[in-house]
């Protein structure tokens, strides 16, 4: 590093480390972080993440100046905003009205409830960003088990899954997919014709996989019997306050309309949903601060821990050196590229943030582009399919499994780390490799 990037305990106490060193330290303290988030039962992944992110910064494997630079603050403010706007839809009674109407249109049967809501949550996660299509998903899906006697947490991890699945599927869809377009100069239809195809089959295979997983541990067995058709036909269409909600619908679409056109006025989804939720803030008229104990701010926390732990990887060099290995393997084979680039795009998508990583690595596939040709668009489409499905391996994998469990904590239904492993390994796994597989054969 050159000595302007040293800071901390390094510089303090005249440490020397080579930048290999440095980023051999920056992949243990990783490793720790990652370990506690594991050891759930004895820390909270919140606690892990800060801790993670201020020892980075204490000894100096990366400046505070940097570690503020790899926050990503469109984020947060998506996530803030989009959890202030929710808050005051639950506020209204919107997210028991919903189950309600819900649980009539499927006939309160959990197999259909499962199917359509999976279906759902990937098409609008294709054309939103997955954390907001959780953020409304989760609380009417905890509330329909709730009414059926199920189980909540197999349901809000098969939402997520979906979610992620889906979102593979656009240019808009998940962030990686952003990073591919800006730097491959590739459209929305380019995803559209090249992503989609191959999106829709690991979405199958996935659904198709999660179904088999919930069958066979019960998830679709009722605690207390079902709910019979007069219970069904006598529930309520409650709503506390229907101003309220009618004010929060028309804030909530105009956000909608405004994160598909944004891209076109050059304005990111987090400054939008930070504009359009306190535009309703200010509707309204509630008390922010009513609103904002409702926020999950132990979630953004965890975010800003996370993103400064995974920003040392990339300050030190650790996300470029492994692509510039990758590029060493592939060569020119790009048959070789697309398994070698998908599979390991999703594995290490499963474990760190996939936005650095896909970042270092597009770089690195259009430096290639010379000597691959006009094949080297099937390593692209690799990247994005890797990158997008590989999010359901675990917990941590993408910001919309955080969200949901942080939303499904809030309810009471805690979702372990272990838990989402035990449904998110198997989708994960058939889904990125049926979708790879699917590419692949296209190609040949």
């Amino acid at each position: 590093m050159d000595e302007q990037e040293v800071s901390g305990l390094i510089k303090a106490l005249d440490i020397h480390l080579t930048q290999n060193q440095l980023q051999d330290l920056s992949i243990v303290l990783f490793l720790a972080v990652y370990v506690m988030i594991v050891l759930e039962k004895f820390f909270h992944r919140t606690t892990a993440a800060l801790l993670g992110a201020s020892v980075a910064m204490v000894i100096g494997i990366i400046p505070p100046r940097v570690a503020w630079d790899s926050i990503d603050y469109n984020t947060i403010f998506l996530l803030f905003g989009m959890m202030n706007i929710v808050t005051v839809l639950g506020h209204s009674g919107f997210f028991n009205l919903m189950a309600v109407k819900a649980l009539r249109v499927t006939g309160a049967d959990p197999v259909r409830v499962l199917f359509v809501f999976t279906v759902l949550t990937a098409v609008f996660s294709a054309f939103l960003d997955n954390v907001t299509t959780v953020l409304f998903m989760t609380p009417v899906i905890i509330q329909m088990t709730k009414i059926l006697g199920l189980n909540p947490v197999p349901y809000v991890i098969s939402i997520v899954l979906a979610s992620n699945t889906g979102g593979t599927a656009t240019l808009i869809g998940d962030p990686p997919n952003i990073i591919i377009g800006s730097i491959a100069h590739k459209s929305f239809n380019d995803f559209l014709i090249h992503v989609a195809p191959h999106a829709v089959v690991g979405f199958t295979v996935g659904l198709v996989v999660n179904f088999i997983y919930m069958k066979l541990t019960g998830a679709f067995r009722s605690e207390g019997g079902g709910i019979s058709e007069e219970t069904l036909s006598s529930l309520k269409e409650e709503v506390k306050d229907g101003k309220v909600m009618k004010k929060a619908l028309i804030v909530f679409v105009l956000t909608i309309l405004l994160f598909m056109v944004g891209h076109r006025l050059d304005l990111e989804p987090g400054i939008i949903a930070l504009l359009t939720s306190t535009l309703l803030l200010l509707w309204t008229g509630m008390s922010p601060a009513y609103v904002m104990e409702k926020i999950e701010w132990g979630t953004l926390m965890f975010f800003a821990g996370l993103f400064i732990v995974v920003g040392s990887l990339e300050h030190t060099g650790v996300f470029m050196r492994v692509a510039e290995k990758l590029g060493e393997v592939i060569g020119p084979n790009v048959d070789l590229g697309i398994w070698v680039v998908g599979v390991f795009s999703a594995l290490i998508s499963g474990f760190v943030d996939n936005i650095p990583f896909t970042m270092s690595m597009a770089y690195v596939l259009k430096e290639m582009s010379a000597s691959v040709g006009s094949g080297v668009d099937y390593l692209w489409w690799a990247l994005s399919l890797g990158a997008c499905l590989g999010g359901n391996f675990t917990l941590i994998g993408a910001s919309a499994n955080i969200v949901a469990a942080a939303i499904a904590e809030r309810e009471g239904c805690r979702i372990s780390f272990l838990t989402f492993l035990k449904y998110g390994t198997p989708v994960a796994v058939l889904s990125t490799t049926f979708a790879l597989l699917s590419l692949y054969l296209l190609r040949i």
